[in-house]
């Protein structure tokens, strides 16, 4: 990574229903990431970096019925910054009724500016209960789960959009009638991750199919997830397929300051310089200190080891440093190991392309008799667990 890259001739915005943004880029919501202290470090890099805060950061996945029942520990989940705008949630459901309950209860009680639905968590545990990926084969129960989130935000500025992977595996492929009957049902936008089920985060996205789904869904805008990495990743999917904006997920990881750039390759502003190892410190320790903010110093640090490893990918730290900053356990030790960082190294190439969860493929869980009626509406017994992904 240099520094130096390819800016857009035109700024491109996304008008995702009322909401307009000014870039077309979307975090992903991802589980022990998005909180408010990871979305608040992008938006103050992005601010800082690039002069604007641009583009929608989704929180954490929580579970329509945990919402309604209003559990301690979701409606943790859906803290937002006082500064936060838009706020976006985005909500996991296999229900139309509790889907409508927690569709409703966000409406009514202002706690979001914009609903996500996810169908596209992979974790074995969800599509074996016929939930996440699972889901959207089927197409009438997945309808009317979107129907009841649009319905229940009737008469608001509040836009439903879906998120949906390419199907259950190659020979189940389901996102282009996911995508339609979204559309159909009200939904404001959709978002493909373009790998199916079985593939979960292992091998290549196919932006081949975001390209279809586009080609697919002509009357809301489409968006495209997979492999973004870096700006010019996502120039590329979109000069490649034409989808309408990019949602990033593990290509944050320990590089919150990706909005920056992608903002200014999206708006038409120079690329801000990457990091120096002691600005990446600086980096860490803030985001040290909204985890502590946000969960309790204890708990903040015990959070905050898994994004060291993500921040120090590809950068001279020493094993003995290493070893250290993941036994963290209070600030003041954070900064102080932190400040034996050598400041002056630049970001390394090396930094760059994928990190967190890869795994491999593998045969996706699913309910018993599952593939046999595409049109069954049975509601899954017991999938709205607590669990997050996608």
């Amino acid at each position: 990574m240099t520094g130096v890259m390819t800016v857009l001739a035109e700024p491109r915005e996304l008008l995702i229903g009322p909401l307009r943004l000014r870039s077309p880029v979307v975090l992903a919501p991802m589980a022990g990431v998005t909180n408010v202290a990871f979305r608040t470090l992008c938006r103050e890099l992005e601010l800082a970096r690039a002069g604007t805060v641009s583009g929608l950061y989704v929180c954490e996945m929580v579970t329509a019925r945990a919402l309604v029942e209003r559990h301690p520990a979701t409606m943790h989940m859906v803290t937002f910054a006082p500064d936060e705008s838009p706020r976006s949630l985005q909500l996991y459901s296999v229900d139309p009724q509790n889907t409508y309950a927690a569709a409703k209860m966000i409406a009514d009680e202002g706690l979001a500016d914009h609903i996500d639905m996810n169908f596209g968590c992979p974790v074995p545990k969800v599509t074996r209960r016929g939930g996440g990926a699972a889901l959207p084969f089927k197409r009438r129960l997945f309808g009317q789960i979107v129907a009841a989130a649009v319905r229940a935000t009737e008469g608001t500025d509040i836009p439903v959009t879906v998120k949906f992977r390419i199907g259950i595996d190659d020979a189940h492929r389901t996102h282009l009638d996911a995508g339609r009957i979204a559309a159909e049902e009200g939904a404001a936008a959709v978002a493909l991750h373009a790998r199916t089920a079985a593939q979960r985060y292992s091998g290549t996205a196919d932006w081949d199919q975001i390209a279809a789904l586009k080609q697919h869904v002509t009357g809301v805008p489409v968006l495209g997830n997979g492999d973004i990495f870096e700006a010019a990743d996502a120039l590329a999917m979109m000069s490649a397929t034409g989808c309408d904006g990019v949602v990033i997920g593990r290509g944050c990881l320990g590089r919150p300051w990706l909005f920056a750039e992608l903002s200014a390759a999206f708006t038409g502003s120079p690329a801000p310089t990457p990091p120096t190892l002691g600005e990446v410190a600086s980096i860490i320790l803030r985001h040290g200190e909204l985890l502590s903010a946000h969960f309790g110093e204890d708990k903040g640090m015990r959070d905050i080891r898994k994004h060291i490893a993500w921040y120090l990918h590809g950068f001279p730290a020493g094993a003995e440093l290493r070893r250290s900053l993941a036994l963290v356990k209070s600030l003041a030790e954070l900064e102080t190991l932190l400040g034996r960082l050598d400041a002056a190294v630049p970001f390394p190439d090396a930094a760059t392309g994928p990190r967190g969860r890869q795994g491999s493929a593998a045969a996706v869980a699913l309910p018993e008799g599952w593939l046999t009626d595409p049109d069954d509406c049975t509601v899954p017994a017991g999938a709205e667990v607590m669990h997050s992904g996608g």
